[in-house]
């Protein structure tokens, strides 16, 4: 690809992919993020007890989406922020080690994804760094969206919340818990770009594989991978997501826990020792195992969306880019 699809491909686009699946995960899965909360809150909620409060008042459909304005806007931006940064990060990483591709060339046909290949260590490095830097810029609006999310708050407005929290807590209270999210987000991301990446590699030669035998069965496989055929390489990306996201999401549920008792009860949790101890002590190890389940379920399909999405639309904005430079040559 020449250097100005390149350039466009590594800006403006992945800022554009980034928020485009972000919005659409928030929208779809708000209900499941909305239940977790409410689970997290108390050791004692359960999933069914707060899908019985939910459903017993005056609006269920419009309670299970309470707070998806400042869901959409946290995800959203969010992933737009993240995703663009993390193909800066990558791309420069690849440009220096020179080990595999940067922007949108193939290093082989047979692998589903458009996107720099990189060492293991850097997966994890660049996922941490892009994720924290993301989740940084977006915790005041984490934290109007958690206690939208909760029962203990009745705010009407993102302008009323807003408020409140600055009359009660001072511009600190926007970044209740950011050590927490700090210490969940980063080894999450760097795990899951590890995880989704290995995942991608290993499936996409085992597909590429299948791929060559059914076409001669009697025939040795070859060395270089075939290009795989798009619904393949589209489900691949999503089943590398969903395991991605299962593994990352069970190592870093107890700082998620502890976030949200600390974002909704700045008073009684504080920071996030004083949080574990507390959690610890009145309800045990399982409280910091709260809401795993629905976690799961909720960054499974989140996170294999956004990504499943935000590659399809950059494979395909690059198609059309280098298509249309074809053209005009």
């Amino acid at each position: 690809m020449q250097d100005g699809a390149k350039k466009r491909s590594s800006s403006s686009f992945h800022f554009f992919a980034g928020l485009s699946s972000g919005i659409l995960s928030a929208v779809l899965l708000q209900p499941a993020d909305l239940l977790k909360t409410r689970v997290q809150q108390n050791h004692a909620n359960t999933l069914l007890s707060s899908i019985r409060a939910i459903t017993s008042g005056p609006n269920p459909i419009t309670g299970f989406w309470r707070g998806t304005l400042p869901s959409t806007l946290r995800t959203g931006c969010g992933s737009a922020i993240y995703f663009s940064g993390l193909n800066a990060l990558r791309t420069e990483v690849a440009r220096v080690q020179a080990s595999g591709i940067v922007g949108g060339e193939r290093k082989d046909g047979g692998h589903s994804s458009t996107l720099p290949k990189l060492s293991n260590t850097a997966n994890l490095a660049t996922g941490a760094a892009a994720r924290t830097w993301a989740g940084f810029l977006m915790m005041p609006i984490t934290v109007l969206k958690v206690r939208y999310e909760s029962n203990l708050y009745a705010y009407t407005s993102l302008v009323s919340a807003s408020k409140d929290i600055f009359r009660k807590e001072g511009f600190r209270g926007f970044f209740a818990g950011f050590g927490a999210t700090a210490v969940r987000d980063a080894p999450y991301a760097g795990l899951y770009v590890l995880f989704y990446e290995q995942s991608k590699k290993r499936l996409s030669k085992l597909a590429s594989t299948l791929e060559q035998k059914s076409h001669d069965p009697t025939s040795p496989v070859s060395a270089i991978p075939v290009p795989l055929p798009k619904a393949t390489s589209v489900g691949i990306n999503f089943l590398s997501g969903v395991v991605a996201s299962c593994l990352g999401t069970t190592f870093t549920n107890p700082f998620d826990a502890i976030k949200t008792r600390i974002q909704l009860m700045p008073e009684k949790y504080g920071n996030m020792v004083h949080a574990t101890k507390l959690m610890l002590r009145e309800d045990g190890v399982r409280s910091l195992f709260d809401g795993l389940g629905i976690r799961i379920a909720r960054k499974a399909v989140s996170s294999a969306l956004a990504w499943t999405l935000y590659e399809e639309l950059l494979h395909r904005a690059e198609r059309g880019w280098e298509k249309r430079i074809e053209g005009e040559a």
